[in-house]
C-alpha cells in the first residue's frame, strides 16, 4: 500500500468508529458507546501521534516549513481532542444529546481537516520524503 493511501485509509478507519460510536448513542446503548468511543479515541490518537511525532517532523526538516500546514494541522489536532473530550465527558454523564452534539462538530471539523491533509499537506509529504513508506514502516505501520 503506498503512504498516502495509508494514512489515507486511517482516516477512513476513524471515520468508520465514529460512526459505531454514533449509532451506539442514538441506539441509548451505552456500554456499547463506551466501548466503540473507546476504540474511536485509541485510533484517532494512534492516528495523531504518528503524524505529530514521525510524519510532521520529518516534513517539516525536508522543507524547512515549521509554521506552516503542519502547525495549522497540529493546532486542528489540538481542537479534535477538546471535542474528544467533551464526547467524552457527555457519555460518561450520559448525555446523549450533549455528545452527539460534541460529535456534529467534531465531524465537521475532521472532515476539513482530512480534506486538507489529503489534498495538500500528504501530496507535499510524498514529494519532500522520498523515503515515506520507511518512514511510516519505521514508526510500526505498514505502508
Amino acid at each position: 500500500m503506498k503512504p498516502i493511501e495509508f494514512l489515507t485509509g486511517q482516516h477512513r478507519d476513524c471515520d468508520a468508529r465514529f460512526s459505531d460510536v454514533e449509532q451506539a448513542v442514538r441506539g441509548g446503548g451505552w456500554a456499547a458507546a463506551d466501548e466503540a468511543f473507546a476504540v474511536f479515541r485509541a485510533d484517532m490518537e494512534a492516528h495523531f501521534r504518528l503524524e505529530e511525532d514521525r510524519l510532521f517532523p520529518a516534513f517539516e526538516q525536508a522543507s524547512g516549513m515549521r509554521a506552516g500546514p503542519t502547525a495549522v494541522m497540529r493546532a486542528e489536532h489540538a481542537q479534535m481532542r477538546q471535542l474528544l473530550d467533551g464526547m467524552g465527558a457527555a457519555l460518561a454523564a450520559r448525555d446523549g444529546d450533549g455528545c452527539l452534539a460534541e460529535a456534529d462538530t467534531l465531524l465537521i471539523l475532521a472532515q476539513q481537516h482530512n480534506m486538507k491533509e489529503e489534498n495538500i499537506l500528504y501530496p507535499m509529504c510524498a514529494r519532500c520524503l522520498p523515503d515515506l513508506s520507511a518512514l511510516l514502516e519505521e514508526a510500526g505501520h505498514a505502508a
